[in-house]
């Protein structure tokens, strides 16, 4: 066997192209899509609130996210200002904004596991329009040589060839299909229909003329047949309805038996409850998002985890697929990448700062940590210019001030030089001065809180801010 399995392979020098594709058009060539399950699925959107609720928070914030074009040149990334891409995105067609275009694309792939963007041309060769296909009327059409040969758009039985350059294909993994995504419904079936049978079930307990328990009406008491049949008409009058199963027995007197199973005897709201949970979690809403019960904390925390583990992976996902087929169409290397929306831990992120500091001049944690420009005074690492013969000090003038006071312990001696400190900053303010101010008496994380709030401070109330936050901690120390 192992010598008729060594026959199928053939001796040869690098790689081939992909052998596969051919296979898996063939295979899925006369796979025709299941078109009427995308449609129950956009009836669950309409009908279910927690389905609705969990896709409508993602959608949202999705298209709440800015999306920038950057420019790759070795290693580097740059941002181009208004990259026709992002004004084509802004306005990607005469009916729908920015945020109606990413709001539906981003529905329709959580709801389906597919969307679609058609690409229109003002003959230019360039995308000039954007127009979301509903992925009910979308077939792809399998290619044995480029994997997809177009697709197929159809509206009322009328079906309309669509090329595969034309057409964005966003989508979900399906380990079951190569060429369409997964729902989340797909995997949430029982879970969201068992909800929708309890929502019937509630509305039918409580619906018009419904608001009696079925039962059975025990007469015990000997009646004739005309006061039988008045006593069930009357009844039937004052309490019964459509919905209500309602049985008569004579022979005694009269007497209520329920048989009936209350909302209490089903636990009825900690079922839903429970089905609430699981279609949140199944589209990675925390629960802690959306319950009224949620602790400032807890909430924070929720918020935290949906935009780390759900919403921003789905952003990435977007962005790569619009790399990937749209800014090709311009010339040059781009990348197209949302806004990092992550929120970041601060004091662990100046704990980083803290440890980077001593290593790195005040340019590199300027550009690493900041986004800043680098400084003609900054090619030093903060608090090390004394270490330093090429660092300029301050004059002897300045040098010598309260010289004496400096040789003052503790907290005098810090509040001295935070106060000289000041002096120098402000005196040299919005000055492109390479002269650095050299740390002796202060702690180092307040050397080091002062340099960093500096960095970033925009105006000279934003200086003295500082210096005033500096002043504060030294003295709670």
């Amino acid at each position: 066997m192992f010598n008729w399995f060594s026959s199928l392979f053939r001796k040869q020098q690098g790689l081939r192209p992909a052998p596969h594709i051919a296979a898996v058009a063939r295979h899925n060539a006369n796979l025709w899509p299941h078109l009427g399950e995308v449609e129950s699925q956009a009836r669950v959107y309409q009908q279910s609130p927690w389905v609705y609720i969990a896709i409508n928070r993602i959608a949202e914030a999705a298209a709440l996210v800015p999306l920038h074009v950057l420019r790759l040149q070795g290693e580097q990334r740059i941002e181009v200002e208004r990259h026709p891409l992002e004004d084509l995105l802004d306005a990607p067609n005469p009916y729908l904004s920015r945020f109606e275009l990413f709001e539906q694309t981003v529905g329709m792939l959580e709801l389906t596991g597919n969307a679609y963007w058609f690409l229109a041309s003002d003959g230019s060769g360039v995308p000039a329009q954007i127009w979301p296909l509903r992925p009910d009327r979308m077939s792809i059409v399998p290619d044995a040589t480029n994997y997809v040969k177009g697709y197929v758009y159809e509206i009322d039985g009328q079906r309309i060839p669509l090329e595969a350059v034309e057409v964005v294909h966003f989508k979900r993994w399906h380990p079951g299909n190569d060429y369409y995504g997964l729902s989340a419904l797909e995997s949430g079936r029982l879970a969201v229909s068992s909800d929708r049978a309890m929502a019937e079930w509630n509305r039918n307990t409580f619906g018009q003329d419904n608001g009696v328990p079925a039962g059975i009406v025990n007469i015990r008491e000997k009646v004739t047949d005309a006061d039988y049949e008045r006593i069930i008409r009357d009844w039937r009058q004052t309490y019964g309805g459509p919905q209500r199963r309602t049985a008569f027995l004579r022979g005694g007197e009269l007497q209520w038996q329920n048989i009936g199973l209350s909302h209490t005897d089903l636990d009825f709201l900690k079922g839903r409850e429970a089905h609430l949970n699981e279609i949140l979690n199944l589209y990675g809403i925390p629960v802690g998002l959306v319950s009224e019960n949620s602790t400032e904390a807890n909430a924070k925390v929720a918020e935290r985890l949906f935009i780390e583990r759900t919403l921003w992976p789905k952003l990435v996902r977007l962005a790569q697929k619009i790399t990937q087929e749209l800014l090709p169409f311009w010339p040059g290397e781009y990348v197209a990448v949302f806004e990092d929306i992550r929120p970041t831990d601060v004091q662990a992120r100046l704990a980083e700062i803290r440890t980077a500091y001593p290593v790195l001049s005040i340019n590199e944690i300027r550009q690493r940590y900041y986004q800043l420009p680098a400084a003609a005074w900054g090619d030093l690492p903060v608090g090390m210019q004394a270490n330093h013969p090429e660092a300029i000090h301050e004059t002897p003038g300045e040098e010598t001030e309260d010289a004496a006071e400096l040789a003052a312990d503790g907290a005098k001696a810090a509040l001295i030089e935070l106060r000289r400190w000041e002096r120098f900053t402000l005196k040299r303010w919005g000055q492109d001065s390479a002269r650095a101010f050299e740390v002796r008496a202060l702690p180092d994380e307040v050397a080091f809180e002062v340099a960093a709030g500096l960095l970033v401070a925009d105006s000279v109330d934003d200086a003295q801010a500082v210096f005033k936050a500096a002043r504060d901690e030294v003295l709670a120390s």
